[in-house]
């Protein structure tokens, strides 16, 4: 039956549902991170080809399921800036969008993860509503890339916000947006969703369960020590998927 979700074997189905769940949960509780964890441990087991896409939807469902439960939170003014930016963003995403040799897609991931980890931060600027446009148009584009920008958009959101709520909320929904653009661009660039629709659909369930029990704990959760095992552990796995980009772009 497990084998039947997608072209993957089944404990390795079974593997991502759960790690869905773990993943969605991490993001409603601290904010951030549960993507980019997310399409890492994917990176691991699944075709690039399928990769962005097929995350791009499960995020989808784990941020649409967190922004309707935090929705008296959201920031409508903010959303309304980012907006535009990200229809843009999938226009030139679309345009533009082209296939990657096997392990450069491997090798950005990587880059982009360490870069957000222990890089010296992004702008400072990105204040207004120019610059929130601006931030959306190129996270959006560059999702289309890497996957997981969460980390780019988080550090605009931040600046608006000093209240974890209000920041989860209208983070959730301008990501939800910018995912929602993916099935356009990767339609245009005729991947098969269908192939990856049940892996898609049980992944998107078990991490409405994860961001439930992930608000519960947002008001508990002390997360200046998670923060750091946390950089830790997306540190290795960054390592690991620059070894194995590195080695796809060999030939081994």
């Amino acid at each position: 039956m497990l084998e039947a979700l997608s072209p993957l074997a089944g404990p390795v189905n079974l593997g991502l549902v759960l790690l869905s769940a773990f993943t969605s949960g991490l993001s409603a509780a601290v904010g951030i991170g549960g993507g980019t964890l997310l399409i890492l441990a994917m990176a691991q087991v699944m075709p690039a080809t399928a990769l962005i896409p097929v995350h791009g939807m499960v995020q989808l469902g784990s941020n649409g399921g967190r922004a309707l439960m935090t929705w008296r939170y959201l920031d409508r003014g903010l959303l309304a800036a980012f907006l535009p930016g990200v229809v843009l963003g999938a226009l030139a995403a679309a345009w533009l969008l082209v296939r990657l040799p096997a392990g450069v897609l491997e090798l950005c991931i990587a880059a982009f993860v360490l870069y957000s980890c222990w890089g010296p931060g992004w702008p400072r600027g990105l204040l207004g509503r120019g610059g929130t446009l601006l931030a959306g148009a190129l996270t959006t584009f560059l999702s289309s890339l890497v996957g997981a920008t969460g980390p780019l958009v988080a550090a605009v959101i931040k600046q608006h916000f000093s209240e974890r709520l209000p920041r989860v909320a209208t983070f959730a929904a301008c990501m939800t947006f910018q995912h929602l653009t993916k099935a356009f661009v990767f339609g245009v660039a005729g991947f098969v969703f269908h192939a990856w629709l049940p892996l898609m659909l049980a992944m998107v369930a078990a991490g409405f369960l994860g961001t439930w029990l992930g608000l519960r704990l947002l008001h508990r959760l002390s997360d200046r020590r998670f923060d750091t095992l946390f950089k830790g552990g997306l540190t290795l796995l960054a390592l690991r998927l620059i070894w194995l980009g590195a080695g796809r772009l060999g030939g081994a």
